[in-house]
């Protein structure tokens, strides 16, 4: 491959990425996709709709993810989530915090883009302040501390940190097909209980939910199968182009904010380069700009008291920190890690769960103490 073409490919993965964002950003725009509103709507009215969309999108993923790689599309090894180290107790705490950020700020990460491209001036100020405190996470003050605290209580596991790789390893099958049945299984289930909601069944829910798992996949096929190298032409190693991390990555939003921040900070430094990461953030607030302009429901919006302020600015600082130590958000490990059958990721999910419940609890009981 010649360094033309090589540009050619990784422009051409840039704009594909850009295109998945965008696709999301419309999406969740729309049919207001929300995994911090869907915990909030089971805590305080009960409404399961907007879970249901949470894990039809889930479950499709992963059956999609398993697909992909039972037909050699992608490499469950070279994934962002493929490791051999368990950081379990990274996953839970990061995940708890990240959770209780998302209450306090309002939304994840993802809702965060989403709703800067309605109008949202302090989904900006959230913005800002989450890549500062995920970049300080990543290479910073706090990157310092999680790694001599939560990071340094793992477990080697020689069978990797997947579900499907221990399964394969326990009963000697191969573990392509283990992924494809697995995937089948784990996301055919949390499809079905998805659907089988009658009220759940509207045009607006099977779009919410389908649409974002097929653009998870989507994404694991871009990166991990468009943007594979087996062989850099310059450094002679594999190679996943366009990617942060090195290896194949899906739709996140908490390290790619924070890589998208030091791009701009940086950007006359030409080792600061455009990744799929950095251009699918870009796209979900295109994507979700397109969406409100059309539908009408662009509305500029700004903090309403200083608690209003403080709240946003504690959640985005706890959503960065968190999200870094959890390896990823409601998106990064609750869709593209859960699609993996990652251990690592349902542990994670399980924190955000946990820290989301507790931090509405609380604003509830603070209400019903002001009352």
């Amino acid at each position: 491959m010649q360094a033309s073409e090589l540009a050619t490919l990784n422009a051409q993965l840039l704009w594909l990425a850009l295109c998945v964002g965008i696709g999301f950003g419309a999406i969740a725009q729309r049919t207001h996709f929300c995994t911090m509103g869907a915990v909030s709507d089971v805590v305080n009215m009960g409404d399961w709709s907007r879970m249901r969309q949470w894990a039809l999108a889930a479950g499709f993923a992963m059956a999609g993810f398993g697909v992909l790689v039972y037909t050699g599309r992608v490499d469950p090894l070279q994934v962002l989530y493929a490791s051999n180290r368990w950081i379990w107790l990274s996953a839970i705490v990061g995940g708890g915090l990240f959770g209780i950020g998302m209450v306090l700020a309002s939304g994840c990460g993802s809702k965060t883009l989403v709703r800067i491209g309605g109008g949202s001036l302090k989904s900006v100020v959230v913005l800002l302040v989450l890549g500062v405190s995920a970049f300080a996470t990543l290479k910073g003050i706090t990157a310092v501390l999680r790694v001599a605290t939560v990071d340094q209580v793992l477990l080697d596991i020689s069978a990797g940190t997947s579900l499907a790789q221990w399964a394969a390893t326990a009963w000697g099958l191969p573990p392509a097909q283990m992924s494809l049945v697995l995937g089948l299984v784990f996301g055919g289930g949390l499809m079905l209980w998805a659907l089988v909601g009658r009220d759940f069944r509207t045009p607006v829910n099977v779009l919410s939910g389908l649409g974002i798992g097929a653009l998870v996949v989507a994404m694991w096929w871009v990166s991990g199968h468009i943007g594979h190298l087996s062989e850099h032409p310059e450094t002679l190693q594999e190679t996943f182009l366009a990617t942060n991390s090195g290896r194949a990555e899906a739709l996140s939003f908490v390290a790619p904010v924070a890589y998208l921040l030091d791009w701009l900070l940086f950007f006359s430094d030409k080792s600061k380069v455009l990744t799929m990461g950095i251009t699918s953030t870009l796209g979900v607030v295109l994507g979700s700009w397109f969406m409100a302009v059309a539908t009408g429901s662009f509305r500029w919006d700004g903090f309403a008291t200083t608690e209003d302020l403080t709240n946003h600015l504690v959640g985005a600082a706890l959503m960065g920190v968190g999200g870094i130590t959890a390896m990823g958000c409601t998106v990064g490990q609750g869709l593209s890690g859960l699609s993996t059958l990652s251990a690592t990721s349902i542990l994670a999910v399980m924190g955000i769960l946990a820290g989301a419940v507790a931090a509405l609890r609380y604003q509830a009981w603070r209400v019903d103490r002001l009352a």
